[in-house]
């Protein structure tokens, strides 16, 4: 290699010496850099808004995972979980990810039959609740789930709904929040709840809650965050969601009501996909997401139960009820009915 930078003049003695020494030692230290190990890439991560904010466990998660392995991760937020799935089809084998954290068991079938994911091996598999291993295949991988429900303000002044149907009450008119279903984890959990409660006759149902409904956002962050403003006194959320006020606000303002028809769980999923170039470093931080160190991370970011079984909860899920009945059929199809129920509540009559 001919290093133009170090020609030497031909006199000038000791003094040229010593400029030609420095002008090699600079440019010798400058090439050993540009030519030694490259820094590994961070880990991609595909996830939704709720995991990387500020309130949420991705950096906790990620600064765990550091110093445990030295692998750095790099989270990337795709809207809500709806919008997640959404993104992750659109770009096939292109996506720019090594994980996905976000999906669920409701977009699971459709997660599955687009072969973009890989089987992992894990070795802290055996410690996951046996009922959330909804995937034999370990493509994707429980790492935390819930039950939906809604949740009421109970300094509002309004009386607690008692049941679904209760909510289509006209006392109720423009009194609750939900979420869309085409683009919102919960939006679509609500469809998953009702369909299973109400079968065929789920679209008159929407029918009758449509006036109930003040809006529907796009994800649960606007949603909750109007709701927690006080423009409304319900709000599609969580069963989980009171302890986040308890532990942060030492407030139990609000509840979770628990319904006689039963409830629409969520299993929340995560998978390593078949295009990662980083397959062993992302089976690594895969199997982290479920060991008891990141696990004890979930409760109070996440704001849901664990899906290790080792895990304490913290105090604060003393307010989260425990009597609730969780529907085991409540999975809707994505690709099915989140359009039709979207459109029974923007449709203008007349």
């Amino acid at each position: 290699m001919i290093f133009p930078c170090i020609a030497a003049p031909r006199r000038g003695g000791a003094i040229a010496s010593i400029i030609i020494s420095s002008l090699f030692l600079l440019c010798a230290g400058f090439l050993l850099a540009s030519c030694g190990p490259k820094e590994p890439q961070a880990l991609q991560v595909w996830t939704y808004d709720s995991f990387v904010s500020e309130w949420g466990p991705g950096s906790a998660l990620s600064k765990l995972f550091e110093e445990k392995s030295g692998i750095k991760v790099s989270f990337v937020s795709k809207g809500d979980g709806g919008a997640l799935l959404a993104a992750l089809i659109s770009a096939g084998k292109e996506a720019q990810a090594d994980l996905v954290v976000g999906l669920d068991n409701n977009s699971l079938t459709k997660a599955l039959g687009s072969g973009l994911f890989v089987p992992a091996e894990l070795p802290n598999k055996d410690k996951i609740r046996a009922d959330l291993l909804i995937d034999p295949s370990l493509k994707l991988v429980p790492y935390d789930f819930g039950d939906f429900a809604i949740i009421w303000d109970s300094e509002s002044g309004v009386r607690a709904p008692k049941s679904l149907e209760d909510l289509t009450d006209p006392y109720y008119a423009r009194r609750l929040i939900i979420m869309d279903p085409r683009s919102s984890t919960p939006g679509l959990g609500l469809l998953a709840w009702t369909q299973a409660v109400y079968g065929q006759e789920w679209k008159e149902y929407w029918r009758r809650l449509k006036p109930s409904v003040l809006t529907m956002t796009p994800g649960w962050d606007t949603g909750y965050g109007i709701f927690t403003k006080g423009e409304a006194p319900l709000v599609l959320s969580y069963s989980t969601s009171p302890a986040y006020h308890k532990a942060y606000e030492e407030s139990e303002r609000y509840k979770a009501l628990v319904f006689p028809e039963g409830h629409a769980a969520q299993i929340e999923l995560a998978g390593i996909l078949a295009s990662s170039k980083r397959k062993k470093e992302a089976e690594k931080f895969l199997d982290f997401l479920i060991s008891p160190e990141a696990q004890a991370v979930l409760p109070e970011t996440q704001w849901m139960y664990p899906a290790n079984v080792e895990t304490q909860l913290p105090e604060s899920f003393s307010v989260v009820p425990r009597d609730i009945h969780t529907i085991p059929s409540a999975i809707a199809d994505p690709d099915k009915d989140p359009e039709t129920a979207a459109e029974i509540l923007t449709t203008t009559a007349g």
